[in-house]
């Protein structure tokens, strides 16, 4: 049995502590992982239609889908040895969590598993949409040497094309090179030349300063390939990130602005603070969505910064930052929709009660939710987003109809 203490113990790892004894999961800690189909009684009820009325569901690209597994399955896939360990019990904790949100927790091979649960949801969610798989490159040092002992993840390129490949109807895919990286240029040609529609950036994780010129290169090549760079921006707790979070502010990301580079900032800077670097590397901390903020400001931009929305419902989001993406009409066509999976099977991230406590979601979506959820984390995404309301704003369908951004 799970107990408050031990509730706030788990929450930690996901930097959610602050909120854990608010927010009780009400619907359990595990994902039920439900096989069958969704009951037509869910697909049919007028919520759910509601909320693909005016949405093509051929521009539907979820932009922000985590590929996953331990390689297995000749995936190539690397974790850190410690997510596996009992011996580690934060990590090991953080990725059973992350094993049972994807249904892969008691499987013969995690990394098949991990694909045809996918395929299952994606099929289940819209048949029409796609999903855009991120790769994940190594840490490199500022050698440009790659750094498997301290990567926590890695997901190459080739297993991430392979998949779009062999579901082409369901997946796209997007490319994750490191800038330091000798052959960062080549390998970037090689992603575009198969198929990859972005590249994936985790700057603290992969120890990326955006700012670097470093990165000149790999910007030129961007704008070259006509690829946008989605990058994470605002802090990190998903993941380990050896104290490297300075590299997540969403200052930096003016200077690959600068070189002309599309910028997709994920997650919309949603989390954490920093110093305003506009002033000093010793300012007082700000909120990191202000900086994202201030960005969205800059006419220069217009055309070429965008935010995605990966995670924003979650607990340890504050109402205020999400009411904030909602009321921005100024932003709309700027946001862009993903999933951040397999997150939104992480049971305790969510807490429906919140928001219809704070009148910005009916009683009746929260249940048809909860259902929903137990069948397909996918649908649940786009559902709650859809049915939120702020002050009578909405996310509207250009939010979700994401494939204009990516069509090279």
């Amino acid at each position: 049995m799970i107990n408050r203490r031990h509730f706030l113990v788990l929450l930690g790892l996901f930097g959610l502590a602050a909120v854990g004894l608010r927010y009780w999961p009400r619907q359990g800690w595990w994902n039920p992982c439900l096989e069958g189909p969704i009951p037509a009684a869910l697909l049919q009820h007028e919520l759910l239609q509601a909320a693909w009325q005016g949405i093509d569901p051929n521009q539907v690209w979820d932009s922000h889908v985590h590929i996953a597994g331990v390689g297995d399955g000749a995936s190539g896939i690397h974790i850190d040895p410690d997510m596996r360990s009992p011996l580690h019990p934060i990590q090991y904790a953080q990725f059973q969590f992350y094993l049972d949100a994807a249904c892969v927790d008691d499987v013969d091979s995690i990394d098949a598993a991990y694909v045809a649960r996918l395929l299952h949801l994606q099929r289940g969610f819209q048949s029409r949409s796609r999903l855009m798989l991120l790769a994940l490159d190594y840490r490199h040092d500022q050698a440009g040497r790659a750094q498997p002992q301290q990567s926590q993840l890695y997901v190459p390129n080739e297993y991430a094309a392979a998949l779009h490949r062999r579901h082409p109807e369901a997946f796209e895919w997007i490319a994750s090179v490191h800038p330091y990286r000798e052959d960062c240029v080549e390998a970037l040609a090689w992603a575009a030349a198969h198929g990859a529609r972005a590249v994936k950036w985790l700057p603290s994780l992969m120890a990326i300063d955006p700012a670097s010129k470093r990165c000149d290169a790999f910007y030129a090549a961007l704008r070259r390939h006509n690829l946008p760079l989605l990058t994470h921006a605002g802090s990190e707790y998903a993941l380990d990130v050896f104290g490297s979070q300075r590299f997540n502010h969403p200052l930096l990301l003016r200077y690959p602005l600068e070189q002309g580079v599309t910028v997709i900032v994920a997650h919309c800077a949603s989390l954490g603070s920093a110093p305003d670097l506009d002033k000093s590397p010793h300012a007082p901390a700000r909120h990191n969505m202000e900086f994202f903020a201030r960005l969205m400001a800059e006419q220069d931009y217009e055309g070429q910064l965008y935010g995605d929305i990966a995670a924003i419902t979650t607990v340890n989001r504050s109402l205020d930052v999400i009411q904030t993406l909602f009321t921005r009409e100024q932003w709309q066509h700027r946001l862009i929709n993903g999933s951040d999976y397999p997150i939104p099977g992480v049971m305790p991230l969510y807490a429906l009660e919140r928001y219809v406590a704070a009148g910005v979601l009916s009683r009746e979506a929260a249940r048809l939710l909860t259902e929903i959820r137990r069948y397909n984390v996918l649908l649940f995404d786009f559902l709650l987003k859809r049915s939120l309301c702020f002050d009578g704003a909405r996310l509207g369908a250009q939010v979700f109809e994401t494939r204009r951004l990516f069509s090279v």
